[in-house]
């Protein structure tokens, strides 16, 4: 028998958890939407929809201090990414912005030039299910064939040196 996988929703993620069940609004902007890999007209998708071997979920506030200035580090780690042939188009990041609105994620993004989708989560729906952690917390989930998606990384604050981060970031999506 195949023991029971802890499935995350009830406290903080940690490594071996499963994600929950995320919902999320398809972006509006096609380069977003051709970033996550979506098809179709749906109005939401799932983790699993996302075109990817790993999904970086990195959960902020544009009224946070920290993770303003962890915006252009998490930039450099998305060029990065993009650059790197094994890691384009395998590795994702997605924000969700808790309690913010879909206009307080905008002028984040703007402000900091943040080259991914960031939801709002108004309402702190997704940052409830997550444990209610601070920000900036940073989530690696795995998007197994079945469908299921594994934690694979947490981290509150600052992930450090881009080439290293990335490099934890491929071991994790078996690249």
């Amino acid at each position: 028998m195949a023991a029971a996988v802890p499935v995350l929703g009830a406290g903080q993620p940690k490594p071996g958890d499963r994600l929950f069940d995320l919902t999320l609004p398809v972006p509006n902007e096609r380069a977003d939407r051709d970033h996550l890999g979506l098809s179709g007209w749906g109005k939401t998708f799932k983790i699993a929809d996302i075109k990817a071997n790993l999904v970086l979920i990195e959960i902020l506030s544009m009224y946070c201090p920290f993770c303003q200035k962890e915006a252009p580090i998490v930039n450099q780690l998305f060029e990065a990414i993009e650059k790197d042939p094994a890691a384009r188009g395998k590795i994702k990041i997605i924000g969700i912005g808790a309690g913010n609105s879909a206009y307080e994620v905008e002028v984040f993004r703007k402000r900091y030039s943040v080259p991914f989708p960031i939801f709002p989560d108004p309402d702190y729906e997704i940052h409830k299910k997550c444990g209610e952690v601070r920000t900036p917390f940073f989530i690696a989930v795995r998007l197994n064939p079945d469908g299921t998606q594994d934690v694979t990384y947490t981290r509150l604050g600052s992930f450090g040196e881009v080439p290293e981060f990335l490099a934890t970031l491929k071991k994790s999506a078996g690249l």
